[in-house]
């Protein structure tokens, strides 16, 4: 009887999702495949290659240089979000005013891209706010955005872009937590620094899972702010996927471009599929 209940259940719920499970079929999964499919035929000629585009994607030195930033970039960012973000939750999250913080949180995100180009050059660029007081005090001069400095520019933009929204969510799962069992902990004689690492933070393995996934995902989207401020060839320190996918898009390598999004989903299908298994593990 129960199961025939839940079935009715869901089926009450499916056609609510069924507009998303169109637009993800047409918009995502109908493109994926497409890709797939020409990542084993020529580009011009329309002939059936094999694994020749694969072979020159792992031969192309740009595409090996993307992906060496890219990973490097995404090493850096995603512990720095995470740990930085669970720090400011944990401190926000004891002050009476954290219902008007949480508003303030998501600014970054509302800041467009355009608006954040111009601080951008403003502080950044070789004639910027930042040379111009160097320069004033005597001091070397730095030119941020065509030198090795401009992955750490790069860097703290995205840490303060997703900085706001990851602590929302952090916070979001520490007031899941019954303020007993910290209250318990601290009657036991826990410190603050105890009950957040022994209470708080074993409670919060969802939401940390959540936000693992979704910064992994975001760190494969920074773009749009390195192509508006530096071009299609910015510094090699900073020339990730997307500008190499850029650069193939518009000198018509599609080609190679479907081959490197097959290579670049699998690797991020991999990586997910790790971590939900490392998840499950840890839930058993």
């Amino acid at each position: 009887m129960k199961k025939t209940k839940n079935k009715r259940h869901d089926i009450i719920f499916f056609p609510f999702l069924l507009p998303s499970l169109i637009g993800t079929a047409v918009f995502t999964l109908l493109p994926f495949a497409d890709s797939l499919r020409r990542s084993f035929f020529g580009a011009v000629s329309k002939e059936f290659t094999g694994a020749e585009n694969y072979r020159a994607v792992f031969e192309n030195e740009a595409f090996r240089l993307a992906v060496k930033n890219t990973a490097l970039f995404t090493a850096v960012c995603l512990p720095m979000l995470i740990g930085l973000s669970f720090i400011v939750a944990c401190l926000i999250s004891r002050l009476k005013a954290v219902k008007l913080i949480r508003s303030v949180l998501l600014f970054p995100m509302a800041v467009p891209t355009a608006a954040l180009v111009m601080v951008w050059k403003l502080l950044f660029d070789s004639s910027g706010i930042i040379n111009g007081v160097l320069d004033r005090f005597g001091l070397e001069t730095v030119d941020f955005l065509e030198s090795r400095t401009a992955f750490l520019v790069l860097v703290g933009s995205y840490i303060w872009k997703n900085l706001g929204c990851t602590v929302l969510l952090w916070l979001n799962g520490i007031s899941a937590i019954s303020s007993s069992l910290s209250e318990a902990a601290q009657i036991d004689g826990a410190n603050r620094v105890q009950t957040v690492l022994y209470i708080i933070l074993p409670n919060l393995r969802p939401t940390l899972y959540t936000i693992t996934v979704l910064s992994f995902l975001s760190s494969f989207k920074v773009f749009r702010e390195a192509y508006l401020v530096t071009g299609a060839y910015p510094h090699e320190s900073i020339y990730l996927l997307q500008h190499l996918f850029n650069n193939w898009f518009s000198n018509f390598e599609l080609d190679k471009m479907a081959a490197a999004t097959v290579l670049v989903f699998a690797v991020i299908f991999v990586a997910v599929s790790l971590l939900q298994r490392a998840w499950d593990k840890e839930e058993a």
